[in-house]
């Protein structure tokens, strides 16, 4: 079983830690172009970047790549997407993968997983993706965000805490990880169009605004989310200087 899907990229220009990121060269193209192309090796129907500048417009036309010009003060990627997704004329039971518009190398499979994760799971709105956290360090990084699933692979919780935590956690320290292995929660969605639509309409949630994790404003609303376990660590996002000369690396070696 498997449904149509469409990626949309949200790309802005500000960045507080690398000024106009969408645009950084890496080997000769520019860095939301180069996102566009791994997720056009996905099975989506197609690939559209959201922007919020017409130079990103621009930069992804001289290169073959459809992109939009949203509003420029969005509060959140989520409000760019859902105003791109009705730009397109999409229909409420269409589906959407937001793909962010700094991650060079992202899995084109993965992009598949998730959206088909959603199909399979008509109960949840969204659908988001994890995987296996391998150490201690890692566990209990409050930039690391933690995801706890049930049997169905839906979500109960996400936190920056280190979660699920056990009994005795606090009598003897985190010396090892807890079993099963904790997970660590990827940033990729995809979303059922009629709610991505109605989602920032609903109030913000107490707990998103005390672990500043937008997902749970849909999970305090009674929503669904659907978590893709894959059984690798995606390649590494652009978020500083350093991150985008260490992709850049990676894509030349």
């Amino acid at each position: 079983m498997s449904q149509a899907f469409t990626v949309i990229i949200p790309a802005r220009l500000a960045s507080m830690r690398l000024p106009n990121k969408p645009l950084a060269d890496i080997h000769g193209l520019p860095m939301v172009v180069r996102v566009a192309q791994r997720a056009a090796q996905s099975q989506a129907a197609q690939v559209v970047v959201a922007a919020d500048s017409p130079e990103i417009v621009q930069a992804c036309q001289n290169h073959g790549i459809r992109a939009l010009l949203t509003q420029v003060d969005h509060p959140s990627g989520s409000d760019r997407l859902a105003e791109a997704s009705a730009l397109l004329g999409l229909g409420p039971n269409e589906l959407v993968v937001n793909v962010q518009g700094d991650e060079p190398l992202i899995n084109p499979q993965l992009i598949d997983q998730v959206a088909q994760l959603l199909v399979q799971r008509p109960m949840a709105s969204m659908s988001t993706a994890a995987h296996e956290i391998q150490n201690v360090a890692e566990f209990i990084n409050p930039n690391v965000v933690k995801v706890v699933v049930d049997q169905a692979q839906l979500a109960l919780y996400f936190s920056r805490a280190p979660i699920p935590w056990w009994r005795d956690g606090f009598a003897h320290g985190i010396q090892a990880l807890p079993t099963p292995a904790p997970l660590r929660h990827i940033g990729i969605y995809a979303y059922r169009v009629g709610f991505l639509q109605s989602f920032p309409s609903l109030p913000p949630a107490p707990i998103e605004t005390g672990e500043a994790l937008e997902q749970l404003r849909a999970l305090w609303h009674g929503h669904k989310i659907a978590v893709h376990i894959t059984p690798e660590a995606p390649g590494p996002g652009v978020d500083t200087p350093e991150d985008l000369e260490r992709v850049r690396a990676l894509l030349k070696a």
